[in-house]
């Protein structure tokens, strides 16, 4: 069993699979469901290699299922520590390599499961959980080599990429994305001890690119919160990364925003797409950003380099972009600080948070899972480290911007002219829903808290099929064949981030936003 890189490993999350079509969607039609015993928090795409699905769960689960049929062949689930520590209760998925299962265990732990068996064939100790680290990411398998990273930036860690050797877990490298006293990018952060909790933490997969062979992953922001607490742009925070897989070596970095005082993490890696600009190719890495800008940059054999940026949803904060290096001009009133409050857009959730975006080589358009309209209003205060405890320092509340008729969208932006094609708003939701394009002209979504699955016209964004599932839908859809029939997967199961904003709406304006039914399940479908 190989997983070849390609698609995948660029995040086009696209699939070239072209039976469903925009004449024949209406068709579409649940085959099987399967109940995952999980109740909440299922983000995990399903991933299908010679007939069988491969689905990770919240609470330390890896299922394996005849993907057309739905019969169970194993179940791998590895027992929760009492004393763990995991603010994000959630797994974004697996790597499949050769004949194993690679699957990042909550606890800061990375599992090799035989694919045939379900059975453990290594295990090894990423971090420290009681240190405040613990895994929600789907590993990057690159030339023989599992690479992770770590959460857990609101508790002080300071945030990394590593590599494992594929057979036998062994450590290769890693390389740490907040630097140490004397090494390159040090000289950002104030002198001191305060490295060593700086944050930066790693927690959605990274992107590869085979003819460099170099691997892009994003960082969040730093810590504590604050910015005043720690003065200077703190690099790598907020920003990404371009590691040699063979050594780990950083080769270059882009840093978004310098000196994060909003919590826009921006762990979300670049997409791998070459771009047309002022009659050029251009190699291109595009980022939509916590930050609510689309970023344009080129990837090289080293350096990132910064080709344009601009604002997708609301955003307040930044007042222009160096047209050379890309660093933001920020209105002063728009960054908090401790003891100084400020309001700014987008929301400390972003204009897109980790959900994914997707792009179709066949329309050249990238489509974006975003919420516009909301701010945060924050303050900082004083805070003292301590192992295994929070430590982000500040308050904050949501707000809906004045005036605003909608939250969630789905945009399509032309990659080569940077236009926004269309938008579908949302009325009365958020949209926490990571997006598939296929090369039948469709994209599929869901992440609005009516529970739709929904399939759109990739070209003009009309609204073609939607269902109702158990519960609203956080996973990443993904498609399959077998035996010549085209299917489209996804797990069905709110929560996490995407319940709590729900939350804070509805305090907000009380009974807009009601509570999502939850309950995990993989929703399989077809035209029949």
């Amino acid at each position: 069993m190989t997983r070849r890189l390609g698609i995948s490993e660029r995040h086009w999350g696209y699939s070239p699979l072209d039976q469903i079509t925009p004449a024949n969607v209406t068709r579409l039609q649940p085959v099987w469901s399967f109940s995952t015993g999980v109740t909440n928090g299922h983000e995990a795409p399903p991933i299908v290699n010679n007939g069988v699905m491969f689905v990770a769960t919240p609470g330390n689960q890896v299922i394996a299922i005849n993907a057309k049929t739905g019969a169970i062949l194993w179940r791998y689930k590895r027992p929760l520590p009492e004393d763990i520590i995991l603010l994000h209760a959630t797994s974004r998925g697996i790597a499949l390599y050769r004949d194993k299962v690679y699957f990042a265990a909550g606890e800061a732990v990375l599992v090799a499961l035989d694919a045939r068996t379900g059975t453990e064939a290594w295990t090894t100790k990423v971090a420290e959980n009681k240190a405040g680290y613990y895994m929600s990411v789907a590993p990057l398998v690159a030339d023989g080599k599992v690479i992770v990273g770590a959460s857990g930036g609101e508790m002080g860690i300071r945030g990394f990429v590593a590599a494992f050797d594929a057979d036998s877990g062994k450590e290769l490298w890693r390389t740490y994305t907040v630097p140490a006293p004397g090494e390159p990018g040090s000289e950002t952060w104030p002198k001191g001890d305060q490295w060593k909790t700086g944050g930066g933490p790693v927690w959605v997969t990274g992107t590869y690119d085979p003819d460099t062979k170099l691997t892009f992953w994003g960082t969040g922001n730093g810590g504590p919160w604050m910015g005043d607490q720690r003065p200077g742009d703190n690099l790598y925070t907020s920003s990404t990364i371009a590691l040699d897989v063979a050594t780990g070596a950083m080769k270059g970095h882009f840093q978004y925003h310098p000196n994060d005082s909003w919590d826009w993490d921006e762990v979300s890696p670049p997409i791998l797409v070459d771009y047309q600009r002022n009659g050029r190719t251009i190699k291109g890495l595009i980022d939509l950003a916590r930050d609510g800008y689309m970023w344009f940059l080129e990837r090289t054999s080293g350096p990132i380099n910064f080709v344009e940026g601009r604002p997708y949803v609301k955003q307040n904060v930044f007042a222009s972009l160096d047209p050379k290096t890309g660093r933001p001009n920020v209105d002063p009133a728009r960054q908090p600080g401790t003891n100084r409050e400020a309001e700014f857009c987008p929301s400390h959730w972003g204009g897109k948070n980790w959900p994914p975006v997707a792009y179709s080589p066949k329309t050249r358009m990238v489509y974006v899972p975003a919420n516009e309209n909301l701010c945060t209003t924050m303050i900082g205060r004083p805070v003292t480290y301590t192992a295994g405890r929070g430590f982000t320092g500040m308050t904050n509340n949501l707000m809906i911007a004045p005036g605003a008729d909608h939250i969630g969208e789905v945009q399509a932006w032309n990659v080569d002219t940077g236009a926004r094609v269309w938008t579908h708003p949302f009325a009365s939701s958020t949209n926490w829903g990571p997006i598939l394009a296929t090369g039948g002209g469709l994209v599929f979504s869901g992440g609005t808290q009516d529970r739709l699955f929904r399939a759109f016209d990739a070209s003009t964004g009309a609204v073609l099929w939607e269902f109702p599932t158990n519960s609203g839908i956080i996973g990443q859809p993904s498609s399959f064949s077998v035996d010549g029939t085209q299917y489209v997967a996804v797990q069905s199961g709110w929560g996490i981030d995407s319940r709590t904003m729900q939350a804070r709406l509805n305090r907000v304006r009380p009974g807009d936003f009601p509570e999502v039914p939850e309950g995990g399940a993989i929703w399989v479908f077809a035209v029949k």
